[in-house]
Formats: structure tokens, C-alpha cells, sequence
């Protein structure tokens, strides 16, 4: 059976950042240096060598690792179209998938702006909706898995009356306000994801699709 793991590097590194300080075994490709007596044949790097005629010992970065901190979003838009207990899932999985690497990890829960801080990368488990500043808010390593109900992603073009279940007021819409909320959401995801992927890994869930394979097809997992 396949095992997986929660992806903390950057999807999107900052320009110039280097993807890992230490050398060593086992991880992804760091750099190539002259074969020294005593290197492990298997890490020679066979087509330096087809190609320069001398031996050369490929060096991977050490694999570290993460701790985790995964904070599952309460606010009041979450218990609306079965977004919190939906969410509830997600979290529980990636809380499983943490402790394979740090055995202290742990679900809290709560408004987004109340997440633990510390070491480590936060996981949060949002539909990102309130009206929050996300870039100060969200910390330098970050995996944001934004949870949305169909009905959210994509309303009907009809005239109903809304209610902001966070501040209580009411508004009425039709086909043009539909659109216009359409526009803007597309736009706050889009900033949200940029976001995210500088800072860690990022993904969309619709409630009720199956979570692992979503994560792991957008990014959030990957194979061990």
C-alpha cells in the first residue's frame, strides 16, 4: 500500500532561495562535486561522466524533519452547506499524515486568526471567507487547504435574499450580484493560492469529493 506524506516545500520558492542549507543522502538534487576515493558508486552521476569524461558524485539534501501545527477553522461561514464536518475530515487526515514525522502534532481549532504560533509549518484547514489580512496573517511556512461547497463555487443566477451568518445582515441579489460575487471570488482565490504557494503548498476542496486523492493531486501530498 502506498504511503504519503504532507509536502512542506514551497510549491512557488522565492527567487534566489536555495532549497535546502544542508547537504547529505536521501532527499532531491542539491549540486555535483569531483568523485572522491571512498563515494558510493551508485551516486555517481553517470551522465556527467558520458558527457565530461571525468567522475562526478551527485549530492542530494538531507531530509529533514517537519513539525506541524494544524489549526481547523470554527468561524460561523464553516457550518454552513457542510463545510465543518467535511473539514473535520481533512483535518484528521493530514493530523495522521503529520504524526508519520512529528509524533507532537495536534488538532486545534478555533477562528483563523487564533492558530497556535511557533515552529514549524501551520496547516489550516479554512474556507478562507472572512474578511482577514491574509498576507500578515498567515505565517512564513504555510499549507492552506481552502474547503468550499459546490453551491458557493458556482450560485445560480436567480434572486434570493443572503444573510452574512458573521455580521447578521441581509442582502438581496439577482443575476448581477451573482456575477459580481462570481468575480470576486475567483479573485480572492487566486490571491489566496498565490499566497499560499510562496509560503508552502495549497489546495481547493469541494465538500464531499474524496480528500487524499485531492490533496495528493494538487499538491498537498506526496508518494513517500
Amino acid at each position: 500500500m502506498m504511503r504519503y506524506r504532507i509536502a512542506t516545500r514551497p510549491y512557488l520558492p522565492y527567487p534566489g532561495e536555495r532549497l535546502a542549507r544542508r547537504k547529505g543522502l536521501g532527499g532531491e538534487f542539491f549540486e555535483l562535486r569531483p568523485y572522491a576515493p571512498g563515494d558510493e558508486i551508485r551516486r555517481v552521476h553517470w551522465r556527467a561522466y558520458a558527457k565530461t569524461g571525468r567522475l562526478y558524485t551527485r549530492l542530494e539534501t538531507a531530509p529533514e524533519r517537519s513539525r506541524f501545527r494544524i489549526h481547523l477553522d470554527e468561524s460561523e461561514s464553516m457550518r454552513l452547506h457542510g463545510k465543518l464536518a467535511y473539514g473535520e475530515e481533512v483535518a484528521r487526515l493530514l493530523l495522521k499524515l503529520a504524526r508519520q514525522e512529528d509524533a507532537s502534532a495536534r488538532l486545534d481549532r478555533g477562528r483563523p486568526e487564533a492558530f497556535r504560533r511557533g515552529p514549524g509549518v501551520l496547516v489550516l484547514v479554512t474556507d478562507g471567507l472572512d474578511p482577514l489580512p491574509w498576507p500578515r496573517l498567515l505565517p512564513r511556512r504555510v499549507i492552506l487547504v481552502q474547503v468550499l461547497a459546490p453551491v458557493e463555487l458556482s450560485p445560480p443566477l436567480e434572486e434570493a435574499l443572503l444573510q452574512d451568518v458573521e455580521t447578521g445582515q441581509t442582502l438581496p441579489v439577482g443575476p448581477e450580484e451573482v456575477r459580481g460575487y462570481r468575480q470576486a471570488l475567483e479573485a480572492h482565490l487566486k490571491a489566496l493560492r498565490l499566497l499560499a504557494l510562496l509560503r508552502g503548498r495549497y489546495a481547493l476542496l469541494k465538500v464531499g469529493e474524496a480528500p487524499l486523492p485531492a490533496l495528493l493531486r494538487q499538491g498537498v501530498l506526496e508518494p513517500l
